[in-house]
């Protein structure tokens, strides 16, 4: 198990052209209220494009970027919560697709974070999502970057206190992951749970996807690997996912409770199941 406690720098690859899929649904961008969700965890995302900050003594942590133009909002909703985005150490994606990449690159630059990616989506980070399977075609989608670390299944990221551990879940993309972590707040502690999860984004049978050959693989890994976590509260890469607009609206007090939902976690991923047991059959 490698430990990632260390902070690194790199440069950027050079700038090239960058266009996001014109077919963006409108709530990716459309602004969410930030709030805490438990302990040292943060909402700071869009009203569908998840972010995470976790706050600790010695910087923070944010997880996804949402689209280009949600920079200014993330750190808009940082400042919100009394917190500043200078403070941010690391930056971490649960996918390299561009609505969770498109302003890292951006927000990397203001502060100097260092970004991690799991060593499977490494080459598209590289590229701005233009070697992508599904969606790249060749063309970037948003601005490239060159990583400062390389992490794999179950490595342990470590900062001021909180240790979070990257779960290998491909599919979705190649190196798509998820995060788990405990998370103190007072005398009780959560085991918290940011997942991706493996939604199928290929229109093409899985065996006509020349440029991803295990993909049929990684999905059936992925979801036999989720039906087995155990957690106390989970979250998604989409507020969709996890219903956050059913468990949490603008002024609702601080209740950490109210994302406790293993059932729903559970029918989700039977869902997905189903998905994925149709587009096998689909040969």
């Amino acid at each position: 198990m490698l430990v990632i406690s260390l902070v690194f720098f790199s440069y950027y690859s050079k700038a090239q052209a960058v266009q996001e899929p014109k077919d963006t649904p409108e709530e990716w961008s459309k602004p969410y209220p930030p709030f805490r969700i438990v302990g040292n965890l943060y909402y700071v995302g869009t009203y569908d494009l998840a972010c995470y900050l976790i706050v600790t003594p010695k910087g923070n942590i944010l997880i996804n970027t949402g689209l280009a133009n949600s920079g200014v909002l993330i750190e808009n909703s940082i400042k919100a919560l009394g917190f500043r985005l200078a403070d941010t150490k690391i930056i971490l994606t649960t996918q390299a697709h561009y609505d969770h990449m498109g302003a890292m690159a951006a927000l990397k630059n203001k502060t100097k974070a260092s970004v991690l990616i799991n060593k499977n989506d490494e080459q598209v980070l590289r590229d701005g999502g233009a070697s992508d399977y599904a969606i790249g075609n060749g063309k970037s989608t948003y601005q490239s970057l060159i990583p400062d670390v390389i992490i794999k299944d179950h490595d342990l990221i470590s900062l001021g206190g909180t240790n979070i551990t990257m779960l290998d879940h491909p599919g979705h993309t190649k190196g798509s992951c998820s995060f788990i972590m405990d998370v103190k707040d007072g005398k009780k502690i959560y085991k918290v749970l940011i997942a991706n999860m493996p939604t199928i984004v290929t229109e093409k049978k899985f065996s006509g996807v020349s440029n991803y050959p295990n993909i049929e693989k990684d999905f059936g890994y992925t979801l036999k690997k989720m039906k087995s976590l155990k957690f106390d509260i989970w979250l998604a890469s989409h507020a969709s996912q996890f219903k956050l607009h059913q468990k949490h609206q603008p002024g609702d007090g601080y209740n950490p409770a109210a994302f406790i939902d293993l059932e729903g976690f559970q029918k989700t991923i039977a869902e997905l199941q189903v998905q994925f047991d149709k587009k096998i059959k689909s040969k």
